[in-house]
């Protein structure tokens, strides 16, 4: 049962919510708000911020905004101990709006100040420090002011406050005491100790009885004047066997400085060329201007009924709270058998401030109570068995300063709920529970069942359709669709959904152009369709002359125009936003055709002397029908995209020569011819030469394909006369040591290699005329 009433809140995005703040470290986990930095850690019960090592530093912050003008108080027990002097630890309040926190210099900063060049805490508001080592209360590391005005001498065991800063400027010394020392600056002579419970080697001490105790109150409360605080900090200390006792360091010490709107707290320890175990525990944050804050009132609540055998929802409402303080709303609702039990918790504010979870939920008899984990609502489950019985409980409301009301019944009529209700569909079986539609059609839906109903509620994604109050709703929109229906007692069934679906078009992606490369043939445009499934979806294809095909109607179109594709649902008749598209078929076919010859000498075979190997060939396109690229293979593993390359083989073979080309509508044709390369090399012989005349002057054999000879020359009787193995050599000049020899028959010997390894013997006779 949703019972649903105006929810009171006044709306201040900077409230302060979640105080009081307790921690006591003694588990193993932290509120989510406690946020740890640097060395900081649970260890046995405590929250350690530092160990007993050299340059150590630990923090933590409670990421709660609270407003300054209700200032803050703060107590917990610490522990500093276990080494030999240093250096201390420091409650802070910063700007609750800074984005990014980051502490400030540790070592005697103490995780506050400015530190040299390191830069002080982000947003710095206000800093306590209790200093064991003495270099908080002093002007050293960059920090502003000190004791007796500045200087680097040391006061250890003081308790310094510290102002405001940003980045390495401000963060100055506004007032100190010393705790265990005389002087100006000194507590009276019976009030002394020292911040530490021991040197090294000592162990914590947690007693109050015993020596080296210490727990520390800070109050700030909001100054009479209007801006910043009267600072008042005690101590309780313990420093002979049984007698703990409070100190008074400062009481009501005027802080006049203007503070942000929001601050929040945070706390820092660290040690520097020193050691010190710093710890703390059972650590309690509270507004301090309770004055100001009122508790929340609440009502007996005794009109609101329950329904059997289902949870009920219920609001606490505006005219039955009432929250006094300023930009307070409510933290949690808390359940109680008795105003006793309520009593017994008055005076705990940490249980209080921690809206304690097992006082969220109450299992009795009739049923089951539960409190939201926050604001002021809460459920009831009665159990079968219980009709026109009366459930009574109490309870309690606390809101974000930690003000809790007295404590107020609330008393429940557990009532008879209604049967079950269904929706059933226009024209659909009783147990169909689904339809599908196209966008923009709808269904009328009706809710039926066995009881008389007087009010209807019709949702659609759980949102409450308005003006639905009847028992018949014309659903047109996708979505999940319930009804809850009333019987004469206000007791809601509510029914199983029923579903309205308006499925999406599918992704329908087609070839752009669609072509045809064959003039005069006819395409199937399904191929074209990428994914095609025609048993869960029609296609329909649009002409230019305005006719509808229907898939396999769309499987032989001739005739090239712009086209419009469309998709749908088999099982609905609404068809998707038409693709346009172009389909194209070729007027002219694509042929590819080729010639070859040596390049710039016509020749295209043996005829006309042949081919070489390293001859340079000019293959010519001759291909027709508007080719814009080509692609040759010349069956040697090499390539070109030219219209008419130029290739060398270098080698013997018939090569399978292939001219691939490509239209501008993709189309290609291939053309195939075969080209024999067997001659590596020839070599011709003249018959006989003239050195006295211009021309033919020398003897040597025409080559081509050679790359290495060797050649000889013999007259009649073996005298060799001339030998040479220059592949350039013009020839023999007809000469033997520059006598011209007689006209005759000469005799040659030729030893040569092919461009291809060959090797190749000649010999025979010649003429020399003169």
């Amino acid at each position: 049962m949703m019972l649903y009433f105006p929810f009171f809140n006044f709306t201040d995005s900077n409230a302060q919510v979640g105080f009081p703040y307790c921690e006591d470290f003694q588990d193993s986990s932290t509120q989510s708000a406690t946020v740890f930095g640097g060395s900081a850690r649970l260890v046995s019960g405590v929250l350690r911020l530092t160990d007993a090592q050299l340059e150590q530093n630990g923090y933590i912050y409670i990421d709660i905004p609270f407003p300054s003008a209700f200032g803050i108080k703060t107590s917990f027990e610490f522990f500093v101990y276990g080494g030999n002097g240093a250096d201390g630890l420091t409650v802070f309040l910063f700007d609750a709006t800074i984005p990014n926190f980051r502490p400030g210099g540790f070592g005697g900063s103490l995780g506050y100040a400015q530190r040299g060049q390191t830069s002080g805490l982000t947003g710095a508001y206000l800093g306590i420090g209790l200093d064991s080592f003495g270099n908080f209360g002093i002007s050293g590391e960059g920090k502003i002011g000190g004791f007796f005005g500045g200087g680097t001498t040391l006061y250890p065991n003081s308790i310094v406050v510290r102002g405001a800063g940003t980045g390495l400027t401000g963060y100055q010394f506004v007032t100190g005491k010393w705790t265990n020392n005389e002087g100006e600056f000194g507590l009276p002579a019976a009030d002394r100790f020292p911040l530490e419970s021991g040197g090294v080697g000592s162990a914590r001490v947690t007693d109050p009885n015993i020596p080296g105790y210490r727990k520390l109150f800070v109050d700030l409360e909001p100054h009479p004047g209007g801006v910043g605080y009267s600072i008042s900090v005690d101590l309780m200390v313990t420093t002979t066997p049984g007698n703990p006792r409070m100190v008074k360091v400062f009481d009501e010490t005027d802080y006049i400085f203007e503070a942000p709107e929001n601050l929040k707290i945070g706390f820092a320890a660290s040690t520097g060329g020193l050691t010190n175990i710093h710890e703390i525990r059972n650590l309690q944050v509270e507004v301090s201007d309770q004055d100001r804050l009122e508790n929340p009132t609440g009502t007996d609540i005794d009109d609101k009924a329950s329904c059997e055998g289902q949870e009920n929802t219920y609001e606490i409402t505006r005219e039955e709270i009432t929250l006094p303080n300023e930009g307070s709303s409510i933290r949690c609702l808390q359940l109680y058998g008795s105003l006793d039990e309520i009593e017994a918790e008055a005076d705990d504010i940490c249980s209080q401030g921690r809206c304690r979870p097992e006082n969220r939920e109450m299992v009795l008899p009739q049923g089951t109570f539960r409190a939201a984990d926050e604001g002021g609502s809460f459920t009831f489950f009665p159990n079968f068995g219980f009709v026109d019985e009366t459930v009574e409980i109490y309870y309690t409301v606390t809101d974000n300063y930690g003000k809790t009301s007295s404590g107020n019944f609330i008393r429940l009529l557990i009532q008879e709920s209604p049967e079950p209700v269904n929706i059933t569909g226009q024209g659909l079986d009783e147990e169909e529970n689904e339809i599908r539609l196209c966008e923009g059609d709808g269904i009328l839906l009706s809710a039926v069942g066995e009881e008389v109903y007087v009010r209807f509620e019709w949702f659609r994604d759980g949102v409450l359709i308005p003006d639905s109050d009847y028992s018949e709703y014309f659903a047109d929109q996708a979505g999940e669709y319930t009804v809850t229906a009333y019987n004469s007692k206000s007791c809601p069934t509510e029914s199983a959904e029923f579903k309205l679906i308006n499925p999406v078009f599918p992704n329908l992606n087609i070839e752009n152009p669609v072509v045809g490369c064959t003039p005069g043939m006819t395409l199937d445009v399904r191929e074209f369709i990428a994914d095609y499934n025609d048993d869960d979806f029609d296609y329909r294809l649009e002409t230019p002359q305005g006719q509808f095909l229907v898939n396999d109607e769309m499987s032989s179109v001739g005739l090239s125009g712009p086209y419009e594709i469309s998709i749908k649902h088999k099982d609905l008749e609404c068809w998707s936003d038409p693709v346009v598209f172009d389909l194209i078929i070729v007027l002219e076919p694509l042929n590819s055709r080729f010639e070859y010859e040596v390049d710039g000498t016509g020749i295209t075979g043996d005829e006309g002397g042949g081919i070489f190997i390293d001859d340079p060939i000019r293959f010519n396109d001759l291909s027709t029908g508007g080719a814009i690229a080509w692609n040759w293979d010349f069956g040697d593993g090499n390539t070109s995209n030219e219209q008419s390359p130029v290739h060398v083989f270098g080698k013997k073979g018939n090569f399978l020569i292939k001219l691939t080309i490509t239209n501008q509508f993709g189309c290609e044709d291939t053309f195939e011819m075969e080209l024999p390369l067997t001659r590596s090399f020839r070599v011709m012989f003249p018959t006989g030469f003239t050195p006295t005349l211009s021309e033919n002057q020398f003897f040597r054999p025409k080559t081509k394909g050679i790359v290495k000879m060797e050649m000889l020359i013999f007259n009649l009787w073996g005298n060799m006369l001339f030998r040479t193995d220059d592949i350039n050599t013009e020839g023999w000049d007809g000469r033997v040591n520059g006598e011209l020899m007689p006209s005759g028959n000469y005799v040659y010997r030729i030893n040569m290699e092919s461009i291809d390894g060959d090797k190749i013997e000649e010999n025979g006779k010649f003429i020399l005329i003169r």
